[in-house]
């Protein structure tokens, strides 16, 4: 879980006494569109996925990840249309 951010009391009234606004204001800064703040982030998928523990050969799993970022979905989409091929799904 994550701290909430702590909102700043204004303590200045002219603008010229407003603090500087710095590269690192705007990188925590929060995100609105209108008056709803926008989340960061990857956005949620429509579906879950299901943690597993899987146990597969050394060899299998080493050509896998050596296909490059991706690999378990790339398993996941493997896996699928070996069970529409088996008529499973």
């Amino acid at each position: 879980m994550t701290a909430k951010k702590h909102s700043t009391q204004s303590t200045w009234v002219d603008a010229d006494d407003a603090p500087e606004l710095t590269s690192e204001f705007f990188e925590t800064a929060d995100l609105y569109e209108g008056k709803v703040i926008k989340t960061r982030g990857r956005p949620k998928s429509t579906s879950t996925k299901e943690p597993v523990k899987l146990r597969l050969d050394a060899d299998v799993l080493a050509a896998l990840r050596a296909s490059g970022d991706g690999w378990q979905t790339r398993i996941n989409e493997t896996l699928r249309a070996a069970l529409k091929m088996a008529g499973r799904i």
